[in-house]
């Protein structure tokens, strides 16, 4: 085998059932088909997670559809961590993994991304991925040090510990006084107790999130993972003085105006704007504007509360903002001091989204997730579909048998308590009310009935982000069409709609194409990895990216245009896996609610999106990634 650069070339398996492990070498035209990150995990999925019968082309019910959702929690499905070729050369924001697995709220593709030094404990210590197959008999931690050899230990005293505690109490156990601290990834309460959106943990609260990656490790019996690689495994890059040069005119770019937002404001600087163009969802997507959109935005932030910036490791822009309540200089010392990482996403799903203008109640309920291990979007999603619900009077039908939930069915929009109150019970999955939303707004909404699925703000499972579809008629297609559900990052659809390139309010036949660029864009971000806050600091991402990748891994003829071929390969390869566990063409779509309401306020106020434009633009989608008419990827053009 020629030598490689950049990348390690295996994989490490890991059986928690058995206890063995072994590493698995990864083809060489496989790493560069994909690249990393998403794209090598996805190809991974396929290799490692591939349905024993092949469910291509099967109509799913909504009456074995929870049964298939319930196989995402068997032994068989893999969870597997993914570094890539960037990882561990310094350059900046390139210090990401992405966690790959299928999941267990949509029954399709699950990928997360996350940073900082976990990711090059993983490179060092498992190759270019870590697979974890099967189920541990009792509660584990799996542990691999500098040796490369996996050891499966007793995490029994670590049942029911937040996030940030195991953390801490898997690096002391695991210190020995002179060596570097062990990076660990673990699953709080949420994660133990299968919520379908429980997140996975890592370096002091930053989080894989969306689709349950989380409960897929909890339903391994697996609480964490202790990684500390031997930095003398760091593979070689090809062309050292010419990534050295490279990496310094990168930083000082990231340290210009294109992230000068992100560097001073965070993305919390998105509520103002987004209210100011009615694109803020409010009170479960029923108002696109906020009235106390002022108190929680990041300018009030700033001036009110104590904030400082945190970076991810290799990272020059240092866009998270820590927020502190409670503190001395409020006042307000007897409720405690509590930081949270705060970011837009957090900010809109437990503000204005369950109509919280709170700040202090707001930051206290991110606090909250990041410790039980929710993913802070579906967190608020299913909330506010709650709300709705208990509005319109049909909670109480449910079978509420104690006081709390009995409680929880009068419960408001704006009610703060309520909303950590709730966090808990669905953490936990106390008592009815709990345990009903612990398993995602589809499934509650079913369950319910009384027509609850029209407010059910979720696609494929996955509940909607920050961003008003009707508003932003490019990005509605994206969100419709991304494999793992309602996602913003998946896609940058909604960059052409914040630009003069279209009209963000109307349909036009150039959506299709758009969409999916955008989408292969944010696929090349993914696998190479590169943050995407550090996006607009590119001259030209292609070729700068492609330079990048050959500086690397020495295939001295990688151009631009391989890596975009691999960029729609990689949208391919995601389809395929949804096609052999189910996908349909009516799995692309959007809420009721935004096909069939027109936005009640705001500078849009009136303005909709039919169901019949929707599907012209996915049509337009279709033809635009060379898929079939019904949307499907046929196998032919699959390199696997």
């Amino acid at each position: 085998m020629d030598a490689l650069y950049g990348y390690r070339g295996f994989a490490t398996v890991v059986d928690l059932t058995t206890g063995e492990y072994r590493r698995d070498p990864i083809p060489q035209d496989a790493l560069r088909a994909t690249v990393g990150g998403i794209g090598l995990g996805t190809w991974m999925l396929h290799r490692y997670g591939s349905p024993i019968v092949d469910h291509d082309g099967e109509i799913l019910s909504d009456d074995n559809r929870k049964q298939l959702l319930d196989s995402a929690l068997s032994p068989d499905n893999p969870l597997i961590f993914v570094t890539s070729p960037l990882v561990g050369t310094r350059l900046t924001t390139s210090s990401k993994f992405a966690v790959m697995t299928r999941s267990p709220l949509t029954g399709f593709i699950a990928d997360g991304l996350s940073s900082s030094h976990l990711a090059v404990e993983l490179k060092r210590a498992c190759g270019d991925a870590l697979v974890i197959a099967g189920r541990s008999e009792h509660p584990a931690l799996l542990h691999i040090d500098t040796d490369g050899v996996p050891h499966i230990r007793n995490a029994g005293h670590l049942l029911g510990l937040s996030t940030l505690d195991t953390e801490a109490t898997v690096k002391q156990e695991l210190d020995d006084g002179g060596r570097r601290p062990v990076r660990v990834a673990c699953i709080g309460p949420a994660g133990e107790n299968l919520v379908r959106f429980a997140s996975i943990a890592n370096d002091g609260g930053r989080q894989a999130g969306r689709c349950g990656p989380g409960a897929v490790m909890g339903s391994k019996n697996l609480k964490a993972i202790a990684v500390r690689g031997n930095p003398d495994s760091d593979p070689p890059v090809a062309h050292p003085e010419d990534l050295r040069g490279y990496a310094r005119d990168l930083s000082r770019r990231s340290l210009g105006a294109a992230t000068a937002k992100y560097r001073e404001l965070g993305t919390i600087a998105n509520v103002s704007v987004f209210n100011r163009l009615g694109t803020l969802p409010t009170r479960n997507f029923q108002q696109s504007t906020f009235e106390d959109a002022e108190a929680v935005s990041g300018e009030a932030l700033h001036q009110t509360k104590t904030t400082r910036s945190a970076h991810c490791a290799n990272c020059t822009i240092g866009c998270e903002k820590i927020v502190t309540v409670g503190s001395k200089a409020q006042g307000t010392q007897k409720d405690g001091e509590v930081s949270a990482r705060l970011e837009y996403e957090s900010l809109f799903a437990l503000g204005p989204l369950v109509g919280v203008g709170d700040p202090d109640a707001v930051i206290r309920a991110v606090r909250r997730c990041d410790e039980l291990g929710l993913d802070t979007i579906s967190a608020g999603g299913v909330i506010a579909w709650a709300m709705e619900t208990a509005g319109r009077g049909l909670l109480p039908s449910l079978d509420l048998r104690d006081g709390a939930d009995l409680a929880h069915a009068g419960l408001n929009f704006g009610d703060g308590a309520a909303v950590i109150q709730l966090l808990e019970d669905i953490g936990y999955r106390r008592g009815v009310l709990g345990n009903l939303l612990a398993d995602g707004t589809r499934l509650a909404a079913e369950r319910v009935g009384g027509g609850s699925g029209a407010w059910a703000m979720q696609v494929k499972g996955l509940e909607m982000p920050g961003y008003e579809p009707r508003s932003l008629k490019t990005l509605a297609l994206g969100l419709a069409t991304t494999p793992r559900g309602a996602c913003h990052n998946r896609t940058s659809a909604y960059d052409a709609d914040f630009s003069p390139e279209v009209d963000r309010l109307a349909v036009d036949g150039r959506r299709g194409k758009i969409a999916a660029d955008s989408e292969d864009f944010a696929a090349a971000l993914d696998s190479l990895i590169w943050c995407k806050f550090l996006r607009r600091a590119f001259g030209d991402f292609w070729e700068e990216s492609a330079a990048v990748y050959r500086m690397v891994t020495g295939w001295d003829d990688f151009d631009a245009a391989e890596l975009r071929r691999a960029a729609a390969q990689i949208a391919d390869l995601k389809k395929r896996y949804n096609q052999r566990w189910g996908w349909r063409r009516s799995d692309d779509t959007l809420p009721d609610r935004a096909l069939n309401e027109p936005l009640a306020d705001g500078v849009a106020a009136g303005v909709g999106l039919t169901k019949e434009d929707l599907d012209r633009m996915i049509d337009d989608y279709y033809r635009a990634r060379g898929w079939t008419t019904g949307g499907r990827v046929e196998p032919a053009s699959i390199v696997l």
